[in-house]
Parts: structure tokens; sequence; C-alpha cells
């Protein structure tokens, strides 16, 4: 397959007009008529003849700041802690949640301290004493608790700490931060990149411990990527893990923003996923105020869009640590409150990408990271309307109607996901893969199927109380489709992809898979052996599948661990999944049984017929076809009518 000329820095595309007036930035990829960022906001691009020479953005030259507020520095150097080599003091201690000596807890609306209450010296830039601690005002009705570090667990020993961690990577601290920022910073930009680096440049010192230990961490798995480090020995990992795990209990006790990075940094790690961490993360997350809208708050610009980032990252990693883990989630759509991410929540631009072979694309990532979160949403959404036990308790009640109840929830998430997948922007395609770089596209993809999947394991749940088999046909061939593509993406996955950085979910998303074939199989109408859908199909298609992992896992540990995750689930399943035995008839919602669904002993006698020829051609997961007319299906409070939801149900899946 030949590769398609993807942004590079160094060529000389024409540039878009918006980037020249410094509405967008974006560069045009070969051989298409609209640039990246273009795509991103569905705006018109308009081009000029000769692209501007390319200058590397300076320190000096940054301009980070709004207007939009009066009375707040409107330009600030590349970083905050650029001002203190002048002598000048830090900016640092302007921030609210990076501040240097001490951390701040929201004041929230039902603490002892009655926000209406609290004092104010009418001067926002002057904080009243609330015993030790003193008060912020960050706008009119949000205020903070800023309270000195000093005296918190092992504060002490934080140096301490610090040095040991240098120590176990020198003298490579340096080329495996450069590392880090050419290959994990640009698909996950959770740090601010010049804040960090003019800070190492100073002293390891001014981080927090575990932040610089999973940056190291997370580096060493690029370390043949450095033509400085490949042919040297790498440092010890498992010291730089145990003082990470160590120091992320001690800093929780002190809250701040770099809290949160480390810990969503850990969680990365290719064995770091832990759900205990996640919660931890999200109360911690909400301490410092990360759900709320800061929009308006009297804090430097770029902490604004560096808590924007944060608060959407940690959205994410609490939604698919729920679907990972089979968890609750901890956030609620209620109590989240944070704004959707535009360009100027994103310090770096194209000007900032690293030209070295195997680095990761800027703008390319930049729209990356905000389609996860999109998706991310629709996922929140499947699983608050399908796997909580209150939906638990909804479909078990309605089982007089079959599957019915579950088709009409899963009609707004389906076609929301259609549109999704149909609506990413051209530079995301996986086909999109610049030579000599690295491309974290397969991950939003995987994460795409298995949202998929997501959505029809509980539909499959659901057949198993229906008594029409037209339905049950068409539900299994839409499952079916969504399987054959999923497997076609895997295969069709690069090293450039499976070489690059993946989001934490991704092995568990690979593994899911085995689990969906499983679920299939387990599934299969007896009297429909006469087409693709039979246990036989399904295990000849999940071998393979891990066969196809073992493979690509020469180019990617990911898939190494997906297959152990394999090992002992598919292990477990494939013994009911391939006995023959059909769960329909297993299945006590069927038989009567008194399992709590109520279920009429009368039904048992339904009769599957064979599946009528109906002249459809499925769902297919890569056109993502959407008419006006898919819009027709089951109405909210109307009679379920199985004969119109055949037709609705060919129309949606």
């Amino acid at each position: 397959m030949a590769m398609k000329q993807g942004i590079s820095p160094d060529a000389s595309h024409p540039e878009c007009a918006a980037s020249i007036n410094g509405t967008l930035r974006g560069a045009q990829l070969a051989g298409e008529t609209i640039c990246i960022l273009c795509q991103f906001h569905k705006q018109a691009c308009t081009f000029v003849n000769k692209p501007p020479k390319k200058v590397r953005r300076t320190s000096a030259s940054q301009k980070e700041a709004r207007n939009d507020i009066p009375g707040i520095v409107t330009q600030i150097p590349a970083s905050p802690a650029a001002a203190q080599d002048d002598g000048r003091p830090s900016l640092l201690e302007q921030t609210l949640g990076l501040h240097k000596k001490g951390h701040g807890t929201l004041v929230g609306p039902t603490s002892l301290y009655e926000p209406r209450l609290l004092p104010t010296t009418g001067n926002l830039k002057q904080n009243p004493a609330v015993g030790l601690s003193t008060l912020r005002h960050v706008s009119t009705h949000e205020a903070f608790l800023l309270t000195p570090d000093s005296g918190t667990r092992n504060h002490d020993r934080e140096v301490e700490d610090l040095d040991a961690i240098e120590a176990a990577v020198s003298p490579h601290g340096k080329a495996l931060i450069h590392l880090y920022f050419r290959i994990v910073h640009p698909s996950f930009p959770i740090l601010h990149k010049h804040v960090f680096l003019e800070k190492y440049d100073r002293t390891h010192r001014e981080f927090s411990p575990p932040l610089l230990a999973a940056v190291y961490l997370l580096a060493l798995n690029w370390w043949s990527y450095s033509a400085e480090l490949s042919l040297l020995p790498k440092p010890n990992a498992a010291r730089l893990e145990e003082i990470a795990n160590k120091s992320m209990a001690d800093i929780v006790t002190r809250p701040k923003l770099s809290t949160i990075q480390a810990g969503l940094l850990l969680l990365q790690r290719p064995d770091g996923d832990s759900w205990a961490l996640t919660s931890k993360l999200v109360g911690v997350g909400q301490d410092i105020g990360l759900h709320m809208d800061c929009t308006r708050w009297r804090i430097p610009p770029w902490e604004r869009g560096l808590r924007k980032r944060l608060g959407w990252a940690l959205y994410m990693q609490d939604k698919w640590g729920s679907l990972v883990h089979g968890r609750p989630s901890h956030i609620t759509s209620d109590d989240w409150g944070v704004p959707v991410l535009d360009e100027g929540d994103f310090p770096e631009r194209a000007a900032d990408e690293n030209d070295e072979e195997g680095s990761t694309e800027v703008e390319k990532g930049r729209v990356l990271f905000c389609e996860m979160i999109d998706l991310t949403r629709i996922l929140a959404d499947v699983l608050s309307t399908l796997y909580t036990q209150r939906a638990e308790q909804k479909m078990r009640a309605g089982i007089e109607q079959g599957a019915g109840w579950v088709l009409d929830q899963a009609k707004p998430l389906q076609l929301r996901l259609k549109r999704w997948f149909a609506d990413l922007p051209a530079c995301l395609s996986l086909q999109d893969v610049t030579m000599r770089k690295l491309s974290s596209t397969g991950y939003l993809h995987l994460a795409y199927f298995a949202t998929e999947f997501t959505l029809h394991r509980r539909i499959l749940e659901a057949l198993g109380m229906e008594g029409n088999s037209e339905i049950i046909h068409v539900c299994r061939v839409a499952a079916r489709d969504r399987l054959v593509k999923t497997l076609d993406f895997v295969k069709s996955l690069r090293p450039e992809h499976l070489q690059s950085f993946w989001y934490s979910a991704s092995k568990y998303n690979f593994a899911i898979v085995g689990t969906f074939i499983c679920l299939l199989a387990s599934g299969t109408p007896p009297s429909f052996g006469n087409d693709d859908d039979n246990a036989e199909f399904y295990k000849t298609k999940l071998e393979d599948y891990k066969w196809t992992l073992r493979l690509s896992s020469k180019n990617a540990d990911i898939l190494d661990r997906a297959l152990a995750l394999m090992a002992t689930s598919v292990g477990v399943l494939c013994t009911r999944a391939f006995d023959g035995q059909n769960p329909r008839e297993r299945n006590p919602a069927r038989t009567g049984t008194n399992d709590g669904f109520g279920a009429d002993p009368s039904l048992e006698t339904s009769t599957i017929r064979q599946p009528q020829q109906h002249g459809f051609s499925p769902f297919d997961a890569a056109t993502f076809d959407l008419q006006d007319h898919d819009m027709g299906w089951f109405q909210g409070g109307t009679l379920f009518d199985p004969t119109a939801a055949v037709v609705d149900t060919l129309q949606i899946l």
C-alpha cells in the first residue's frame, strides 16, 4: 500500500489563510484541498500561493494570553518558569493549580464555608486569611482555600525522591524527556511543554516526583527511537516505578494539576491500569475544580487551557476505566461543566513539531485528542443508558417486548456513532501515514469499534428475550458485520501505528474482540446454520484473530498483553461458546424460571422461522451511509410493533 503524504513541517505545502492571520494554524495535505484544522473546524479553507517561511517559535516571541477578562496580565513568557531567571518572582506563584509552595482546594456550595458569606477585600488580587489558609476568589462565585504544602505527608522528602529519580536515569534524563515530547505528548497533550522544559533546564527539583518519574517511564518504551540512547543499556524502570508509586500516595494530600498529570501518565504505562488510582484521581480533580468551567476564572490564560485539557483527559480515563473494569462511572453529566476544547487551548503549533524520524505529528495529535473526547462522550451515554443498575431493571421489566426496549434505547446512540465516524477528518484515516512518522490514529479507530461492541453486546443479550426470528437475524447480522470490519481493521495496522503511543484502554479494546466473538458464537440459532452465523465460523475467526495478534505483536508489546488477557478470558468463555448448545434454550427468562424476569412460560413455544430474504445490505462500518429516512424507528411511548421493528431495525443497523 502506498503511503499517503501527511503533514511535513519542511514541505512547501501552502498555508491556510486562516493560519496566516492567526485564526487557525494548519497545513495542507498533498492531494487535499483543505488543511487539517479547517477539516476539523468544518470551515472554508483559503490558501495563498507562497507559504511563508517557517520560523520556529522562541520563548521571547510566544504570546498565550486572551484579552477577555480585565485585570489579567495579557502577555506572559513562554512558561511561568521563564520569569524566574532574571530575578523576578516565578509566575507559577500566580497560578491556582501549580503553586510552588501551596495547594488550592475548591470551596464547594455545601461546605462549611458558605460561599456568599466568605470575606473579600474588594481586591481580587489580595487573599484574606482563613485560619492557616488564605482565600482566593477566582470569580464572583468560585473560591479556593490555599494551604501551604509544608506539613503534608512526606513533603520534606520530595527533594530526596526527585534526586533518586534523576539518579536512576542519569545521565539520560534530558534525552528521555526529548523522547517523551516527540512521541507521547502530541497525541496525549496533558502537559504544558514549554513550562516543563524550561523548569527542567533550571533544575529537576521543581517537579512533582511521580510526574517526573512517569515521563521517564513512558519515554523508556521508545528507547530505541533515540540515536543517542539506542545502543546504551536502559535505566532501571523498576526503581522508577517504586518511587513513583510511593510518592503518588504522598502528593494526593496536597492536590495540584501536577497530581492529575502524574496519575494519568502512570495509568498509560503498559501494566499501569488501575481502577483504584482512576477513582482517586477523579476525587483529586474535583478537589481542584477540574470538573468546572474555568473560562472566566482569574488565572493565567495558559492555565485555563491546561485545566480544560486535563479535565477532559480525566473524563476519558473515568469513562474508559468504567468500561474496562465494569464499574460505575464516577463522573456524571449533571456535575460536568468543562466546555469543549478549541484550538486556543493547545499551546503547541505546527512550528513546534519535531522533524526527527519516528516522531508524532503535532497538528494531527491535537485533532486526534479532540475526536477521542467526542467518542468518549458517546461511550459515556452508552454506559449510562444501557449498563446501569436502573437499565438492568428496565430491560428485565420489559421482557414482554423482547428486545424492543434495548433497541429503542440503542437507536440514537447508533446514529451518533455513525455520524461521528462519518465526520472524522481525513487526516485521521488509517491510510494517512507520513513517511518516517509514527501515527496514533490506531487507538482512536480501535476505541470506536470497542464502543460499537459495547452497544451490540447489550443488543445480543436482549435477543435472548426476543421471539421474532427476523429481528434476531437482523441484529446478529449487524453485530457480525461489526466484527468482520474490526478484524479487517486489525489486519490493516501498519508498523507506524503499532509502534506509536496507544491509549491505556487499548489492550482491553483488543482483547474484547475475543469476548465478542465468543458471545456471537454462543448465541447462534441452530436453524441459521446455512450461512456464516454458526459456531464453526466464529471459531475460525477467533483463531485467525489470535494469529494476527501474534504476528503483529513483534511490532507492539500491547498486542502481547492483549493476547495474555484473551488467554484467560476467552479460555473460560470458549467452553460455553463452542459447545454447540444454544444459550437461548438455556435462558431461564425463556423457560419461565422465576429469576426476576417474570417471563411467561408460553414464550418457550415461539417458533424460530427461517429468516426471510430482505434484500438489504448490513450497515457498513467503513462507509456510514446515513439517510434521512433512517430516523424513522421506534417512537417513545408507542406500542412496540414487531413487524415495523424489523424494517426499522434494518435501516438503523
